[in-house]
Order: C-alpha cells, then sequence, then structure tokens
C-alpha cells in the first residue's frame, strides 16, 4: 500500500473533475504534481505541491489554488486536518484508524509491499566489476561491485527483468604482458629459474604463483619449453584461472554475475569493424587529426590523420580516435562494438558501473551509445568514488598479502560480507567514502549495520519468548485498534518504504535503503527502550501474553526490515 502514490491518483481525480466543473484550468501534462513526506515543521502525514504546479495556468496565487482543493479533500473521511503551508503546500493529516487499516492493507499485499506496481516494468543490463583480469579483486573494486548487485537487486524488486554483466579486458597488450608473468613463473615452478623482477612489463605479485600451480596441475601434457608456442593456450588458461578467482571472491560478497562476456571474443569475431561501419554509415566517423590531449608538450605531440569519431555532435569535448598509428583498433573502439552488442541484446536501460578512474570515460561511451541507438536516454553511467579506510581516526593499512594494494578478500576476512555490503552502500556513489573499522566492530547506533540488525533479533526476540514464530500468519478480525502517537510515529516511517523504494529505484541510489533502514530501526530502539520505565509500552505483559496489535506492529517493522536487508545482501538474524 502506497499511500503516497494512492492520494496522488485521489488528487488526479479531484482535479480533473473540477476542469470538468470548468473551476480549474489543468496544463497539458501533471506529471510534476506530487505527493511526498511532509517536512519535520510540517504537522502532517503527506504532503502536495499540486497548488504551485496549478498556479501559474490558472494565474492565481497557490494559496488560492489550494483552498479550491482544500474543500474537495474534506470529503474524504479518513483525513482528520488539512493545512496550507507556505508557499501554497496541502498539508494532509490522517485520523488515528487510518493507521490501523494501513497495516492491515500492508499484510493483505505482503509480498508487493514497496513495490511501485504502477511504473512500466523494463529489461536492464547492468554492467559491474568488469576488472582487468590481470589480478585479485581490490577494494577499489569492491565498492562499485555492491553498488552493481545492489541496483539489481533493486531493480528486481521492482519486478523488473535484470541481468547482470561483466565484460572481461581479456585482449591486448596487458594480457600479452599477463601471459608472460604467468609463464614465468610455471618457469620458476618447473625449472626453479628466477622470475625477472626487473622487467617492468611483467606483474610482479604472489597471486601469480597460485595460478601457474593451477595451471601445471590441470594441463600436465602441456610443453612449457617454448613462450610462443604455447602464448595462445597459455593466455586462455591463465585468463580462465584469473576470473575462477574472481568469481571467487564476488561470490563471498554474494555477487554473482549472469553474463562473462569475452573482449577477445568480440574483436576476433569482427564487432569492432561493424560497430564502426554503422557509425560511418550514419556519418559519425571521419579522417582527421586531434590535438595534443590537455597537459602533454605541443612540441613532441605529432598530429596524423586518423579515423575518429564524431563524439563532440553529442557533447563531447573533443572526437575520438578509433585506431592507433598501426592501424589497429584503440580501447575505445572495443567499446563501441561491445556497446553495440548490448544494443542488439534489445534491452531498454543499459547502466555502466564504473571505478573512479573511468569518470572522464562516461560521456565519449554515452555518445557513441546515442549514435549507435538512435536514443539519449538508453545509457546510464553510475561513478563509484574511492574508498577510504580508517581506524581511530587513522588511515588503516591492512596486511597486503596479495601485493601492494588491499583484495576484496582481506577486506571480507576482516569484518565479513555483511559489514563490507553495508557500509559500502552508507553514502551515495559519487562521494569518496570512509570505511570506519573501528564503527563496524562496534555494537552500538554509531554502527548502523549492527543498529539495524539488532532491530529485527530484538523482534524476533519476542516472538521466540512466545514460541511463536516470526511468518506465523495474522488474525484481522474484528481489527479495529487505536494505536498510539508513539506507535504512528513508527508506523508512519513504515508508510515510507514505498517512496524510498521509488526514489531509489527511479535515481538509481541504493544508497537511500540503509539510511531509511536505519531511522526506522532507530525509531522502534527508542519506542522499545520507552518499556524499561512503562509497562504500558511493554509487548509482552505480565502474563507473558501480547495482544494482537502489538503483533501486527511488530511484524510490519520486521516485514520492511527483512525486505531492505534483502535487496542489500545482507542477513537479519533472529539472535545477536
Amino acid at each position: 500500500m502506497n499511500i503516497f502514490e494512492i492520494y496522488r491518483e485521489k488528487l488526479l481525480n479531484i482535479l480533473k473533475d473540477l476542469k470538468t466543473k470548468k473551476v480549474i484550468i489543468l496544463p497539458e501534462s501533471l506529471n510534476s504534481i506530487n505527493v511526498d513526506i511532509p517536512p519535520a515543521k510540517f504537522d502532517g502525514d503527506i504532503s502536495s505541491n499540486v497548488a504551485m504546479i496549478l498556479s501559474k495556468p490558472n494565474q492565481k496565487p497557490p494559496d488560492v489554488i489550494a483552498k479550491i482543493i482544500l474543500k474537495e479533500l474534506e470529503k474524504i473521511d479518513e483525513i482528520e486536518n488539512i493545512s496550507i503551508e507556505k508557499p501554497g503546500f496541502i498539508n494532509i493529516k490522517f485520523n488515528k484508524s487510518f493507521w490501523s487499516n494501513f497495516l492491515k492493507n500492508i499484510f493483505n499485499n505482503e509480498k508487493t509491499y514497496g513495490v511501485n506496481l504502477n511504473q512500466e516494468k523494463k529489461k536492464y543490463l547492468v554492467e559491474f566489476v568488469s576488472a582487468n583480469p590481470t589480478g585479485p579483486l581490490h577494494v577499489g573494486h569492491c565498492r562499485g561491485a555492491i553498488l552493481g548487485d545492489v541496483l539489481c537487486n533493486l531493480l528486481s524488486f521492482n519486478q523488473n527483468i535484470v541481468k547482470r554483466e561483466y565484460y572481461v579486458n581479456d585482449f591486448g597488450g596487458q594480457i600479452i604482458h599477463f601471459t608472460k608473468s604467468i609463464y614465468c613463473r610455471i618457469r620458476e615452478i618447473l625449472f626453479n629459474e628466477k622470475f625477472p623482477t626487473n622487467n617492468n612489463d611483467l606483474y610482479p605479485g604472489d597471486y601469480l604463483i597460485d595460478i601457474a600451480k593451477n595451471i601445471i596441475k590441470k594441463n600436465k601434457d602441456l610443453n612449457f619449453d617454448s613462450f610462443d608456442n604455447i602464448s595462445d593456450k597459455l593466455t586462455i588458461l591463465s585468463v580462465k584461472e584469473s576470473l575462477n578467482l574472481i568469481k571467487f571472491n564476488l561470490k563471498n560478497l554474494g555477487i554473482e554475475h549472469d553474463n562473462f562476456v569475452s573482449e577477445r571474443d568480440i574483436v576476433e569475431n569482427n564487432e569492432v569493424e561493424k560497430a564502426v561501419e554503422k557509425l560511418k554509415k550514419k556519418n559519425f566517423v571521419y579522417l582527421g587529426k586531434i590535438k595534443a590531449p590537455e597537459g602533454e608538450d605541443n612540441s613532441k605531440w605529432v598530429e596524423r590523420e586518423q579515423l575518429l569519431f564524431k563524439s563532440t555532435e553529442f557533447g563531447d569535448d573533443k572526437d575520438r580516435a578509433l585506431q592507433k598509428e598501426d592501424n589497429t583498433w584503440t580501447y575505445f573502439a572495443g567499446d563501441v562494438a561491445y556497446h553495440e552488442n548490448k544494443l542488439n541484446r534489445n534491452f531498454d536501460i543499459l547502466i555502466n558501473i564504473l571505478g573512479a578512474d573511468h569518470a572522464g570515460y562516461i560521456k565519449r561511451i554515452t555518445s557513441v551509445v546515442e549514435a549507435l541507438s538512435g536514443n539519449k536516454n538508453i545509457l546510464n553511467c553510475k561513478v563509484s568514488q574511492l574508498v577510504k579506510l580508517i581506524k581511530d581516526g587513522k588511515p588503516f593499512k591492512m596486511s597486503k598479502r596479495k601485493g601492494d594494494y588491499i583484495t576484496v578478500e582481506d577486506l571480507i576476512n576482516e569484518v565479513g560480507k555483511d559489514a563490507t555490503r553495508f557500509i559500502m552502500l552508507n553514502r551515495s556513489s559519487d562521494v569518496e567514502l570512509d570505511f570506519d573499522f573501528s564503527k563496524v566492530k562496534e555494537k552500538s547506533k554509531d554502527n548502523h549495520l549492527y543498529y539495524v540488525q539488532y532491530c529485527y533479533a530484538r523482534i524476533s526476540s519476542v516472538f521466540r519468548n512466545l514460541n511463536k514464530k516470526i511468518n506465523d500468519e495474522i488474525n484481522f478480525e474484528n481489527f479495529d485498534h487505536i494505536y498510539t502517537k508513539d506507535e504512528i510515529k513508527i508506523i508512519k516511517k513504515i508508510a515510507e518504504w514505498p517512496k524510498c523504494i521509488e526514489v531509489s529505484s527511479n535515481k538509481l541510489e541504493p544508497h537511500r535503503i540503509p539510511s531509511y533502514l536505519y531511522e526506522l530501526s532507530s525509531e522502534f530502539h527508542s519506542y522499545w527502550n520507552l518499556g524499561k520505565d512503562d509497562k504500558s509500552k511493554r509487548f509482552i505483559d505480565e502474563n507473558n501474553k501480547i495482544t494482537n496489535d502489538k503483533i501486527i506492529f511488530l511484524k510490519s517493522v520486521a516485514l520492511v526490515i527483512k525486505s531492505g536487508m534483502n535487496i542489500l545482501g545482507v542477513d537479519t538474524p533472529e539472535k545477536m
């Protein structure tokens, strides 16, 4: 039951009726009319901007329009009070019986509570992580991985079709260097040859040793006497083993992709040529020269004629090269082909989760997707900013068992999956995040994960003490309980859950969910603590009994906590 959506619909019906009676004039579109959570200073349950939207077409002040609408709203029985707040907000307060009916309706539609049922369902392709298969996942990848996964959970919760995808950068110079590094480790293991640490083209990390051992173990018939004779086969094996490690780390984070798309396959299937040819036919490709990149010495830059994409026609700051000096394709050209591949699979919306170092790449890739598809809005890019590890107010350096950076494995071993996922979502993805190890391990209000999980555990303890199960069916027969002011405060927070889902989904901002869950949990803990001094506010009475109204109240809080934590991919333990 989305009370905001319900009352928006009621308002629209009132407006249409007033238009028919020629009382008001309506604009062509009513999309900007909303029903929202009122500011704390307003004594209301819901608030609408409708009067401000209608002010201009009717050439009347918002408060005059508001008074016209107020008269119609007063006819609705469940409304206790309506006020008009400057400059023209209509502020609605429900009567107390409304809230018991509200809870009843939640459980009548328990499985879909929070889902935006009126929104058109779409097919989404979400590409995230896509880390080079040349090393383990580090903390920088972790935040983007969790963001992508939770976005998928959120979109799926809203009944969209969602696919998770990982683009494997398994082609080009870096993969050749990676394969040579594996080969040197194999030679080190088999023939006791010293790894050439002075070769800057090679990857020095100890993680390569495990990959090399696995390749030797699984491929005993291979001859490692010559790199040239085995390079192609070894590249495939090395990438496969590295991806297995990445998949293992992601699984420990609770993440599994539906698709792994190989750059090598795209190149070898001539998809780059086909995509570039498509751009040529649309007249978005030409032979031209580009100036030296910003910050580079112009005197050392040699302008040359090369194949360029007209990205400036789509708002980019310069046109982008598709071919290198040796006529091989640029990294960007490979991405052009990959996104054409995505478009050919007929998704409604494409979402890319990019690391902080790729923020400057957004405009060129959105430009080319628009050029290929003719759709400006089909691709949405989200940036996952940097993570700083903090302990006791100072930068925290964990053990770096895999090289010169902290891996996802290190982080999970230190604080666990739940803390990693929850804390990584504590702030908007486009700002840097401080991951505070001190707070993560606290059992206090300052540890937001603990506080939310403890809320669910407290509710579970009530049912456990009564030998009941939290999922037992509810008896609503003759249920017309009038909840107290303190209880209604929490129920109003529960009513905000569909709004939280709506905004999080529309804006692709899942960090709103842990914030909401923390606020709900805080309200609940405050109410729970009132029972220490006031017996009437305790859930179980002196006779070890519980009233039906309290069962319904508790279950509604638990329902939303569970629903939100499922989207986040975080557990809700019944005991803590």
